[in-house]
């Protein structure tokens, strides 16, 4: 009886509409493979496109994009490394910072400095310690999301 009864009530009940579920969205994976600002300029010094940059390679465009930015000064101030920063490291405030690269804390960079600081990358690049680097050596490996306690990425 009660079988007939729920049968009675069920057909003069409307049908519920079908409500679509939204898909489950998921934060954005860290990344886990990085290149630092310094090691995409390195790599763009790459001037014989063999896919392996020298140290040879990284002095001639470090001369040429600092003749560039000082506009045939010795030296240029923290405002035109700024603006350098911007081209080739991607934003003003990329490492290597003016303050770094600042050997003598004059408030001036000059090329040796400026090579100096780079060639301290490059030795840090340099896994093998062949004198050159490699798209695989340029890359970062982190281990987790920047921040997170206990997580710390690693040169790779």
């Amino acid at each position: 009886m009660m079988l007939l009864l729920a049968l009675a009530l069920s057909a003069t009940q409307q049908p519920l509409p079908v409500t679509p579920v939204a898909p489950v969205t998921r934060p954005q994976p860290f990344a886990s493979i990085v290149a630092e600002p310094a090691a995409m300029a390195i790599a763009a010094c790459d001037a014989d496109a063999d896919a392996v940059v020298t140290r040879a390679e990284l002095h001639a465009w470090l001369k040429r994009s600092f003749a560039a930015a000082a506009a045939g000064k010795p030296d240029i101030g923290y405002i035109d490394y700024g603006d350098w920063a911007v081209r080739w490291l991607g934003d003003v405030n990329a490492l290597p910072g003016p303050y770094g690269v600042d050997g003598d804390n004059d408030n001036r960079i000059t090329l040796p400095e400026l090579t100096t600081e780079f060639d301290r990358f490059f030795d840090r690049y340099d896994v093998d310690k062949n004198g050159s680097v490699t798209r695989t050596e340029l890359l970062t490996i982190r281990t987790g999301p920047v921040g997170v306690p206990g997580k710390r990425g690693k040169k790779g």
